[in-house]
């Protein structure tokens, strides 16, 4: 038998020290936040964070959004469902009146949540509860006045978002005023959506039609095209949309760009109370690799937007 070899500890005592007096450092208590205090503004709220990370890039961010709109350069949101369901609609459709939002995008689920608050001010059910009988997404109306706008506005040759504003201003339905769509075209303001086939509870419905579908929601992303082709100078906010939307945006800006626009300077963001690949990649970091720039914000949706919201209305009031 071998006898076993002792390892001895390693020796510091000769190790090659400098002065940290000398040394670069990455923080300093310059960078450090200023203590909050009652009444404290907005524009201090911002100058007090600390110069780190999003506390530099949020302020730069909120920069760039107020120039873009003193420029008169467009404002693009696009937007997953769940913005709608944590109860923002009444800070995005305050920012369309103040001229803000330019446009918005949404995916199919978008329009579900949206169409709901419009006719009874309540949506989002529990998938749980229902699943197991097979009534999850059974809502006769929903389906109903959903599937009946978005064909009619086939056989008007207009796209999905267009076809959906109209029918609840139609309607006259009694929470329009709390609706995006109804009140985005009251505003003339564009409303695209783009649906991806099966994902949305109005697909299983005795109207759906998927031709109908497909020519109108085609039809929104030749218009979000449109709106892209604009957006040099511009801003593009991508919000609660891990997949679908960074994919279309994407899309929307390789075709403008192989058609000839320019559109290279333009500023991107991401917010999400998670960081996912395609946001950050579709959005933030591809785009803008010709000019511009990319920001990526994690942070709950009903914190994050009411406070990017107020940061832009009180710096565009100081221009």
């Amino acid at each position: 038998m071998t006898k076993e070899k002792k390892i001895l500890p390693l020796d510091f005592s000769n190790l090659n020290t400098y002065s940290v007096h000398d040394r670069h450092s990455k923080v300093t208590v310059d960078d450090f936040a200023r203590p909050v205090y009652p009444g404290m503004t907005v524009k201090e709220l911002l100058a007090g964070l600390p110069h780190q990370f999003a506390g530099n890039d949020f302020p730069e961010f909120v920069e760039r959004t107020a120039t873009a709109i003193n420029d008169n350069r467009p404002i693009l949101l696009g937007m997953g469902a769940h913005v709608i369901k944590v109860g923002l609609n009444p800070i995005l459709i305050d920012l369309m009146e103040r001229g803000i939002i330019s446009a918005i995008a949404l995916n199919g689920a978008g329009i579900i949540h949206d169409t709901e608050i419009a006719m009874v001010g309540r949506t989002s059910e529990e998938v749980g509860d229902v699943l197991g009988s097979g009534a999850f997404g059974a809502a006769e109306e929903t389906g109903r006045i959903l599937n009946r706008a978005i064909n009619q506005g086939a056989d008007e040759g207009i796209g999905l978002g267009e076809a959906v504003g109209n029918a609840l201003l139609r309607e006259d339905f009694p929470f329009n005023k709390q609706s995006l769509l109804a009140q985005a075209r009251r505003m003339n303001i564009p409303v695209t959506v783009h649906v991806a086939i099966g994902t949305d509870i109005i697909h299983i419905h005795p109207d759906v039609d998927g031709a109908s579908i497909g020519q109108t929601s085609h039809y929104d992303f030749r218009i979000f095209c449109s709106l892209v082709s604009s957006l040099e100078g511009g801003v593009y906010l991508n919000v609660g949309s891990a997949v679908l939307l960074p994919e279309v945006f994407l899309k929307a800006l390789t075709v403008v760009r192989n058609l000839g626009h320019e559109v290279k300077r333009f500023t991107t963001a991401n917010f999400d109370f998670i960081r996912h690949y395609r946001p950050a990649t579709n959005v933030v970091h591809r785009p803008t690799l010709e000019g511009g720039k990319g920001f990526n914000f994690t942070g709950h949706h009903e914190l994050m937007i009411p406070l990017l919201a107020s940061a832009i209305v009180d710096r565009l009031e100081s221009i």
